[in-house]
């Protein structure tokens, strides 16, 4: 019986076998901690800082507002105007079970220009710097790694400029900025693109669109997929562990969506997890993926999903390392594996950084 639920706790996918979840069912379903950890951000205008995270599984809230000033309850005229300390923020709500604050902190680059001095685009003054504000010791660490990398990539012709700097305080913008990109989209839209933020963010990050990974159909995938390949994205079957394609690889490259082609995850951040399947602490872009619960084996579990092929890739567990504490446990039959010397040809040289 301790086999059978040690095997349980480790499986990396779905079986084949659906139960109704019952209201007695629910109560023992109730495996996470409902534990929150919350993550703040400064990126010029705030509008164009909090769009981006909305929508992302394991993000609960992100909020507008400023943060790091010495002035108590600031309004937006008094901060826009540079009479206050305080800078445009954005505070983030998240689930470290389902999503790590690394992951955060990698799509927080990608929304503002990290190497502008004195503003952000066309807002100048020191209430539209960047700045990452971190929380505790192991998110000064984790964001001092991440920029010490961006700053080696070569993306930037010039330095990483923001500053990291000790959280003191938050206090929520007025209701009207709150999720601005949906209450007055054709002026948010036209500020992004009229600021010069699109464009550059257009200029040193790679595509990533449903546009660009297209999922075929399912006769097509039929055709294309070997059988496993097949029943383990469209009918989230498991492959067996220490049996499939990439547990013990251990060769430098990028793991892709074998649907749609998307970028998955990196080498380096793959790591020996014992589970006997492809195990990562993190991926490439959490916005890649869709992470839905399912309680298939009787315990409450979150599914990874490519949200381009719409297919299913394995889970997510909180019992990986430092500094996610998440493992992501893959099916190699979920994915093909591009090699680091093929990377280029294949259409992924924007992604060699990210590579040991």
């Amino acid at each position: 019986m301790l086999s059978l639920i040690v095997a349980l706790m480790f499986a990396c996918g779905n079986t084949s076998v659906q139960s109704q979840n019952t209201s007695a069912d629910a109560e023992k379903l109730t495996g996470f901690s409902g534990k929150t950890e919350v993550a703040t951000f400064a990126g010029g205008c705030f509008w164009c800082v909090e769009a981006p995270f909305e929508g992302i599984d394991g993000v609960i809230t992100v909020i507008s507002g400023y943060a790091g000033g010495k002035e108590k309850n600031p309004t937006y005229g008094e901060v826009s105007s540079g009479k206050t300390s305080h800078r445009e923020s954005v505070q983030i709500t998240f689930d470290p079970e389902v999503i790590s604050y690394s992951e955060l902190v990698d799509i927080f680059w990608q929304t503002f220009d990290p190497t502008d001095v004195g503003g952000s685009f066309y807002d100048r003054g020191s209430q539209y710097e960047s700045a990452i504000f971190f929380h505790d010791s192991e998110q000064k660490k984790v964001a001092e790694a991440s920029k010490k990398l961006l700053d080696k990539s070569g993306k930037f012709e010039k330095p990483i400029a923001t500053p990291l700097i000790k959280f003191t305080n938050f206090y929520a913008a007025e209701d009207y900025h709150q999720d601005y990109y949906k209450k007055s989209p054709t002026d948010y839209y036209a500020y992004r693109k009229g600021s010069g933020r699109d464009k550059f963010i257009q200029d040193h990050w790679p595509e990533l669109s449903a546009k660009k990974y297209t999922a075929p159909s399912k006769d097509e995938l039929k055709s294309s997929l070997t059988k496993l390949q097949y029943e383990v994205t469209q009918e989230d079957a498991t492959e067996l562990s220490f049996q499939n394609e990439y547990n013990g690889n251990h060769e430098d490259g990028i793991y892709v969506d074998i649907v749609s082609g998307a970028p998955l995850f990196s080498s380096k951040d793959k790591y020996e997890s014992g589970s006997g399947w492809p195990s990562f602490t993190k991926p490439i872009d959490a916005r890649a993926l869709e992470k839905p619960t399912d309680d298939d084996l009787g315990m409450l579990r979150v599914e990874v999903r490519s949200k381009y092929g719409n297919s299913h890739v394995g889970h997510v567990f909180y019992d990986g390392p430092a500094p996610t504490s998440l493992r992501y446990c893959m099916n190699s039959a979920a994915m093909r594996f591009i090699p680091k010397d093929e990377m280029e040809a294949a259409g992924y040289g924007d992604y060699l950084w990210l590579v040991k």
